[in-house]
């Protein structure tokens, strides 16, 4: 996956041309020599998520190794299993990355395990045994049908408010039908101006997640949504 096809740089161009601010940058998938700036990109914008504060036990020491040890575990699994991550580049420099995946394709149970075992010895049995229930959770909601969902998505804390956001989001929306099966991009967000973001740009409420004492809205953008 060295870059983007030409139907999604052309759909990109014009989510470029509309939006507000002034973003110089080259989009184009990830590869592997890239992910450990995307992680560390992911922890600066994850690192206060409530979310992820219970989750990984933030008032416990060693949160930062376990947030880092679960980035990284999902990064490289993302990555092993072809899933697709997203980024935006300005030379040498990550201004953002979002990453896409498709549950049940291309992540069997082979890697699953992998995934697991790694997360148990990094990231702890309480954390690992969270995480899987979220997602548990998150797929029970989601209807029957293929689709993928944004399990991160995040912009270089000096290149925000740029439309470097929304160009990511197109990016997903285009990489997404860029698969036929696929019924459309799911996301869950428990912050009330991320929920807005997204709802702004198609995206509609699905279900009400309640985890660890901390409600979220798991949205959805359909595929016809984009046709």
């Amino acid at each position: 996956m060295q870059g983007l096809t030409e139907a999604t740089e052309q759909e990109i161009q014009h989510a470029s041309e509309q939006s507000s601010g002034e973003v110089q940058g080259e989009l184009t998938y990830l590869v592997a020599e890239d992910l450990k700036v995307a992680a560390s990109l992911l922890f600066q914008t994850y690192y206060d998520d409530e979310l992820l504060q219970k989750i990984f036990r933030a008032d416990k020491s060693d949160y930062d190794k376990r947030l880092r040890a679960a980035i990284r575990e999902d990064l490289t699994s993302f990555w092993e299993s072809g899933q697709s991550i997203i980024g935006i580049r300005d030379g040498g420099t990550l201004l953002g990355v979002a990453c896409l995946t498709r549950p049940g394709k291309s992540f069997g149970p082979g890697r699953f395990w992998h995934w697991r075992i790694s997360m148990l010895l990094t990231a702890g049995f309480l954390s690992t045994k969270q995480v899987m229930e979220k997602e548990r959770r998150i797929q029970e909601a989601m209807p029957d049908v293929p689709y993928h969902m944004l399990a991160f998505i995040a912009v270089a804390p000096q290149y925000q408010q740029q439309g470097i956001g929304h160009l990511l989001v197109e990016a997903a929306k285009s990489a997404f039908q860029e698969d036929p099966e696929s019924q459309g991009i799911a996301v869950f967000v428990t912050r009330a101006d991320y929920q807005a973001f997204f709802k702004k740009r198609g995206y509609r409420l699905q279900a009400q997640i309640e985890f660890e004492a901390l409600s979220g809205e798991l949205l959805f953008y359909p595929k016809e949504e984009a046709e």
